[in-house]
């Protein structure tokens, strides 16, 4: 989602958020409602993501969410929120650079998925996936049909053959190989670059049946073929919640026109969030 505009300020610190409280397994999920300027949404946070789930309810308690914009808007997509410098921001300013100084491991998880209502963290391209310390969105999507899963499955499971590639031409070794591949490359040279291709293709097929492969479980496929998602979102970013309550919240917000960067013309705000007892 590099182009997703969820980027905040490169180079952010990694720190560590063990001296947050964390629950104990099996303890009853934590509640958050959020008040907006269009209704309340209630979300629930796992406790399979601790680390984020903690810095979320820290930021709850510190109201630091109070009175931030849903900079953000994509229809049949996502709402995003959590950026500081949206509280005062002038109409028509480009949003999504604010931050806290610091982003959260990434806790990307099986069976945790975006799904309608999926509550997850925004990030920059970075190479551990690490999420954004404070942005936040919250799926709408679509829904899918299963031939639409089906190709989405394929596309991820050539990705994997795409990288046993690149490891065996990166192979010292076969510095000669990625030579010429570079060269044929260069030239377009079709003809060639397949003929190289077919003299490792055995190499790929022998390591790509020994490596799992990428499919959606029977429930993630009811969730996309009935409620919807965005499930070519998963797997690359930290799911830590969900909407219990006020999905009508979300459709409504998902719905306002929107300018220049997807920010609503009106302002959509977050009024304030707290901890559901």
């Amino acid at each position: 989602m590099k182009n997703l505009k969820m980027a905040l300020i490169s180079g952010i610190v990694l720190i560590s958020l063990t001296s947050l409280k964390t629950l104990e397994p099996g303890q009853e999920e934590t509640k958050v409602l959020i008040h907006t300027t269009k209704g309340d949404i209630e979300v629930k946070l796992y406790n399979e993501t601790p680390q984020t789930r903690d810095n979320f309810i820290k930021l709850v308690k510190d109201n630091f969410y109070d009175s931030v914009l849903f900079h953000r808007v994509i229809k049949e997509f996502m709402i995003q929120a959590g950026d500081p410098q949206s509280k005062k921001a002038a109409p028509g300013v480009m949003l999504g650079n604010g931050d806290v100084g610091y982003t959260v491991p990434a806790e990307i998880k099986p069976g945790l998925y975006h799904k309608k209502g999926a509550l997850a963290c925004a990030r920059t391209d970075n190479p551990t996936k690490a999420s954004s310390g404070c942005q936040f969105y919250i799926v709408q999507g679509r829904v899918c049909t299963d031939a639409d899963l089906t190709q989405m499955e394929d596309q991820r499971n050539f990705g994997i053959k795409q990288q046993i590639f690149t490891s065996i031409i990166n192979k010292p070794e076969n510095a000669g190989l990625k030579q010429k591949f570079v060269q044929y490359q260069q030239g377009n040279n079709i003809d060639s670059l397949r003929t190289l291709a077919a003299t490792i293709e055995p190499q790929i097929d022998s390591i790509y049946a020994k490596t799992p492969k990428f499919a959606f479980s029977p429930q993630e496929r009811k969730d996309y073929t009935t409620i919807g998602g965005a499930p070519f979102l998963d797997d690359q970013y930290t799911v830590f919640g969900e909407v219990v309550k006020g999905l009508n919240i979300v459709d409504s917000i998902a719905d306002v026109k929107t300018g220049p960067g997807d920010r609503p013309v009106v302002d959509v705000r977050i009024l304030s969030m707290e901890i559901v007892k």
